[in-house]
């Protein structure tokens, strides 16, 4: 047998009463008869209650017989079942797994520190019984591995220095890496009958050696970037000026008068400071 076979066993309440009629009604008639095969009623009953078990809501009782499997128990309630079952617990309810940090490297080769939550449960208790060892410790390893595979597939960032852009980044495409390591993951587990409900990226940063260095890199991509806007909108409203100037012929300028009017105004317009004007109470020219 290869798969989950579910079963429900004895009423367990049932099985109570014939107990107590065999364990008590033993002593009583050995008490009063002193008949010693009354003492088979009493370790008849004995036995028993070894079979008894309760299985709670969202748990389950994998059964063997001398090491065959006889079935799995998952709706809960009181039971009874053979004695000489060997009976394993195994809980069906939605677990957390949240990984250690993991120093890994990413496509472009820079350390990350990267680790996942887990949200997942047993679907298949055959599997999660007998095709793996230990169920939960494959979990926390193939959620290692797979963190580690997922890395290394994608940057942790774009910059505007690098020769290739990639569309989809660790940093950045936090849906499209989860769905990414969710199937990953998924596909690792579905030996050991585990169903993932939800996986995460939980923590990712720079490994601390190169922290310090990629926060300037960042920076300086950033100010790189915002002035090219701010030389955009420089020479659009220096462009702007000039025209309505000419459109409205409210001063006539040569080519050298104009070249000293677009310095002057992208020092204006493109400085970190605020410029200091300076009052011309004689001519154009002095």
């Amino acid at each position: 047998m290869k798969e989950e076979r579910t079963i429900i066993p004895l009423n367990g309440y049932i099985m109570l009463l014939l107990f107590l009629i065999l364990f008590v009604g033993g002593i009583f008639m050995l008490i009063n008869q002193e008949n010693p095969w009354y003492l088979i009623a009493i370790f008849t009953a004995i036995f028993m209650a070894i079979g008894f078990i309760m299985v709670q809501p969202n748990n389950s009782r994998v059964l063997l017989l001398f090491g065959k499997y006889v079935g799995t128990v998952k709706q809960n309630g009181f039971y009874w079942v053979n004695p000489f079952y060997t009976k394993k617990k195994i809980s069906l309810r939605a677990r957390n797994f949240d990984s250690e940090r993991l120093k890994v490297n990413d496509k472009l080769g820079n350390p990350v520190m990267i680790s996942t939550i887990l949200v997942w449960r047993v679907l298949d208790t055959y599997k999660a019984a007998f095709d793996v060892d230990n169920y939960e410790n494959f979990v926390r390893v193939q959620t290692d591995a797979a963190v580690r595979k997922l890395a290394s597939m994608y940057p942790y960032d774009n910059f505007a220095d690098e020769g290739h852009k990639e569309d989809i980044t660790l940093r950045s495409s936090v849906n499209e890496v989860s769905e990414a390591l969710e199937k990953e993951i998924e596909e690792r587990l579905d030996i050991a009958g585990i169903e993932v409900l939800e996986s995460r990226i939980g923590y990712l940063a720079y490994a601390q050696e190169i922290a310090n260095a990629m926060l300037k890199r960042q920076q300086a991509t950033a100010i790189v970037a915002a002035r090219h806007k701010i030389v955009e909108g420089a020479v659009s409203m220096v462009e702007m000026a000039l025209e309505e100037l000419g459109k409205k012929e409210i001063v006539n300028l040569d080519e050298e008068r104009k070249a000293a009017m677009v310095s002057n105004l992208m020092v204006i317009l493109c400085g970190d400071k605020d410029a200091a004007p300076v009052v011309n109470t004689g001519t154009l020219n002095h």
